[in-house]
């Protein structure tokens, strides 16, 4: 007996985990410097990473939707405009007029605001040009003006006024956005009485600016809170430090990366740093355990061989999986789901690098605070899942059947999910932008701007302009079941309108007569080299989604039903569409890792049928979450588009380490139950602290300003919840139906203890 336990150590001496733990312990110093020496190289290129705020990047360049919006923009100039308003009791007389022709040329001298296309209620009724100023001595056609005027530059009740602002292309502009933005904002609220912004092309900039700021406080709330939850966990400042600087050289590096080769950051990179303090804390979590335990009958660098040795292979495949799952994005066509693959898939690699350069050195270097210590109370939750170990065995068919009610109650949710198009949920009630909506949608007529364009012939004659008023007529007629209509339809019929009869008589003259009064209004809205022409649309921005898709459909159809080639599109079309982009690729990436991954358990615990029981615990999580929000009426936004991928990818590594004991343990020669019983307490103790520190961690994104995290957050943690319940309850209940070819009979029944 002792003899074969004597070759048995020198064959364990001999595998390729053993040499690898060696070469880690005998180069651990240089290891941890050139950790240490890349980490501050990479700092100033991982600092100056691009981030994409274009929301053109969110649809595949082959996009309908994407074509049809940038050929408009080449047509039309496109429509980014600002939205100002504000209360005025006495808009329409003349001092009022003038103040607001003021304040409009205040605007328009900020730099990126393209002065010509500024519109306003003083220029409509004191236009420039001395016909426009003689046709506007008509009673009539003021009346029609301030009419055509509602819903754009003032209210229906002539108590609120605004000003239309074109910005000009970020490509010529003088200065970046931003800067246009708060200057813009900056002399609105200066203004006597303090003046609202909106505008999509706003709304899309304070998205990322709310991201990118949340990124960095959010990061530094998490790290700290993670720190005192390990803290406590462990009581060991050397065992905090190590998985944040994993966390955090892993980061730096991959940043750094992407920064080399030109990878620009995009909306749903938001994610990078939360899943990569996931893998890393995960995998620094079950060394911390394993290191501990061995530590109470051996020296540290035994003790951190031994850990290595054991899970050197777990840890392997669990970053493969991870790469695996995340590179599956990388086929999609939208340029932030494909970038998000990417960073995610070079992330999680700096994972598992990081941890072989900072762990030897950091473990056994010094000897200062050195080892993890217990948790308190970690007895008491030892013995809870021995309990637990015991319930599967005593209830094992009530258990399972438990779990496929919940599996299918949860599946039965994902056909109940809903697409989040109103833009202004992804911001807080109290943000300057949603306010900012609220008083466009109340006062004027919203701040949703896009258009329906069409072919007219070359030569444009009264049959097409009654065409044309004839659908903007039915535009204006269209209503929904639940009373939504469009606020304002806006033609080149309402514009020829305005000229009277004995002003210009035919077609020709009545178009030389309106350039006159409005030079920019022919040019925004037909262009005579194309022979395109469009009618351009206001709506309100926060609606429901099923009505916004609905609406956009009824504008499309009653458009082609006058012109067949008619196409709807503009920014307000692309927002309520971004969520489906996003997920249009997401089944296919699912199925790519759901193959990859379960070929790669199915390598590394040498099994096939163990593959495909591994696929069920980890599908748990997601129809528990993915299914929860459609039960709970939760709709799909920019943060939660892709949590089903997310959830995948998380929850494998926990399946990979407890398959990785139990297998080891049942081919030595225990039964299921004892093999249970070990892994409950080795390995499911690893999980519980790590999701523990985790769910605090993220708990922080509860505070974001950016609603979208913050459902990722409460998602992410409630997903690591249901993974943990996958792997400790349906896993095990699972394996017990596999058979297990025995190596060698146990020299003794393991039973770990506290």
């Amino acid at each position: 007996m002792g003899g074969d336990a004597g070759d048995s150590g020198a064959a364990a001496e001999r595998t390729w985990q053993a040499r690898f733990a060696r070469w880690l312990v005998r180069w651990q110093r240089p290891l941890l410097i050139i950790a240490l020496v890349l980490g501050a190289v990479a700092f100033w290129p991982a600092q100056h990473l691009h981030l994409d705020e274009s929301i053109e990047s969110f649809f595949a360049p082959e996009d309908p939707l994407l074509r049809d919006f940038l050929e408009s923009k080449a047509w039309f100039g496109g429509d980014e405009l600002l939205l100002v308003g504000y209360p005025d009791a006495d808009a329409l007389t003349d001092d009022h007029l003038q103040s607001l022709h003021d304040f409009a040329d205040e605007l328009s001298a900020i730099p990126g605001i393209q002065a010509s296309g500024t519109q306003h209620l003083a220029a409509m009724l004191h236009p420039e040009g001395v016909a426009a100023r003689m046709i506007m001595r008509f009673p009539s056609v003021r009346e029609q003006v301030l009419a055509f005027s509602e819903n754009i530059l003032i209210s229906d009740d002539r108590q609120t006024v605004g000003i239309v602002l074109r910005l000009a292309p970020e490509k010529t502009a003088p200065v970046p956005r931003s800067d246009t933005y708060k200057a813009v904002r900056k002399l609105a609220a200066a203004h006597d009485p303090p003046a609202a912004v909106a505008g999509e092309p706003l709304q899309v900039h304070d998205m990322f600016r709310y991201v990118e700021q949340d990124s960095l406080l959010l990061g530094l709330a998490s790290s700290a809170l993670l720190i005192l939850v390990i803290l406590i966990l462990f009581r060991s400042l050397r065992w905090v430090m190590l998985p944040l600087l994993v966390v955090h050289l892993s980061l730096v590096w991959t940043q750094a990366s992407l920064y080399v080769a030109d990878v620009p950051l995009s909306m749903v990179s938001s994610m990078l740093t939360s899943l990569v303090t996931i893998i890393g804390i995960s995998v620094v979590m079950h060394v911390t355990v394993t290191y501990r335990e061995l530590r109470g009958e051996m020296d540290r660098e035994a003790a951190f061989r031994k850990s290595v040795q054991a899970l050197a292979e777990p840890i392997f495949w669990n970053i493969v999986t991870t790469m695996i799952g995340f590179a599956s994005l990388i086929q999609s066509t939208v340029a932030p789901v494909r970038s998000f693959g990417l960073m995610m898939t070079v992330g999680s690699g700096m994972v598992m690098v990081a941890c072989m350069m900072v762990l030897p050195g950091g473990t056994l270097l010094g000897r200062w605070d050195a080892d993890p210590r217990q948790t308190p109370s970690e007895h008491r939750l030892v013995a809870a899942l021995h309990r637990l170990t015991a319930t599967l065995d005593r209830h094992h068919w009530i258990l399972l059947v438990t779990n496929a009610v919940v599996l299918i109650i949860g599946s039965i949710g994902l056909a109940k999910l809903t697409i989040e198009t109103d833009f202004s949920k992804n911001f807080r009630r109290t943000s300057p932008i949603v306010q900012a909506l609220e008083f466009f949608e109340t006062k004027l007529g919203g701040a949703g701007n896009w258009e329906v364009n069409f072919s007219v012939p070359e030569e444009l004659d009264s049959t097409t302009i009654d065409k044309v008023r004839s659908l903007a007529e039915e535009l204006r007629e269209l209503k929904m079941p639940d009373g939504t209509v469009l606020t304002k339809v806006v033609s080149l019929a309402d514009g020829i309108d305005f000229i009277p009869w004995l002003a210009a008589r035919t077609l020709p003259a009545k178009l030389d007569l309106l350039r006159d009064y409005q030079p920019e209004f022919i040019p925004s809205i037909y262009n005579t080299e194309q022979h395109r022409m469009r009618i351009v649309l206001r709506s309100l921005e926060r609606q429901p989604a099923e009505i916004k898709l609905q609406l956009i459909e009824k504008v499309r159809t009653a458009a082609q039903h006058h012109f067949p080639d008619a196409k709807v599109t503009g920014l307000y079309v692309l927002l309520a569409n971004v969520i489906t982009s996003l997920m249009d690729d997401q089944l296919t990436s699912f199925i790519t890792s759901a193959i990859g991954i379960f070929v790669c358990v199915a390598l590394a615990t040498r099994s096939w049928a163990v593959g495909v029981i591994a696929l069920f615990p980890n599908l748990f999580p997601l129809v528990l979450v993915v299914g929860g929000m459609g039960w709970c009426g939760v709709p799909i936004n920019i943060g939660t588009a892709m949590i089903a991928s997310v959830s995948f990818g998380l929850t494998v590594d926990a399946s990979l380490h407890y398959l990785a004991e139990y297998l080891e343990l049942r081919r030595a020669g225990c039964d299921h139950l004892a093999a249970v019983l070990a892994t409950h307490g080795n390995v499911g103790r690893a999980l519980v602290f790590s999701n523990l520190a985790l769910i605090f961690g993220f708990a922080v994104l509860a505070l974001s300003n950016f609603i979208p995290l913050v459902y990722f957050g409460v998602l992410v943690s409630l997903a690591m919840i249901g993974g943990l319940v996958g792997n400790l309850v349906l896993l095990p209940l699972l394996l017990h139906w596999i058979p297990i070819k025995v190596n060698r009979q146990p020299e003794a029944t393991p039973d770990p203890k506290p």
